[in-house]
């Protein structure tokens, strides 16, 4: 029987803190009953995410996050956080995936020269 490593459990945790956050506020804007559903969504995709490797992924999520709450917070206020949050976390997931796939697609040509 294998066990996780450190490392492995760490990225877990990770991607369930980042995505479970995310999650909540999304059902957080959603209002209603929802939340509880996008939180576990969120845990479980940040699970099987942290679970994969992408760390760096999760990372461009979280700051995201941070700049877009931010940004709302001058912008609009305290009461506008968690949009920004969202709104944030989105584009920041967005952006990560690009700038993952140019990093591979450097690296992939770096190896062939």
């Amino acid at each position: 029987m294998e066990y996780a490593t450190p490392s492995k459990v760490i990225d877990i945790l990770f991607g369930v803190a980042v995505m479970g956050t995310v999650g909540m506020l999304i059902g957080f804007i959603a209002g209603g009953g929802i939340m509880p559903f996008a939180s576990g969504v969120g845990l479980v995709l940040g699970g099987v995410i942290g679970f994969m490797g992408g760390r760096r992924f999760l990372a461009s999520i979280l700051v995201g996050t941070l700049l877009g709450g931010a940004l709302a917070w001058l912008v609009a206020g305290p009461e506008r956080i968690s949009v920004g949050a969202g709104a944030g976390a989105a584009m920041g997931g967005f952006l990560g995936v690009q700038i993952s796939m140019l990093l591979d697609m450097r690296a992939a040509k770096k190896n062939r020269l």
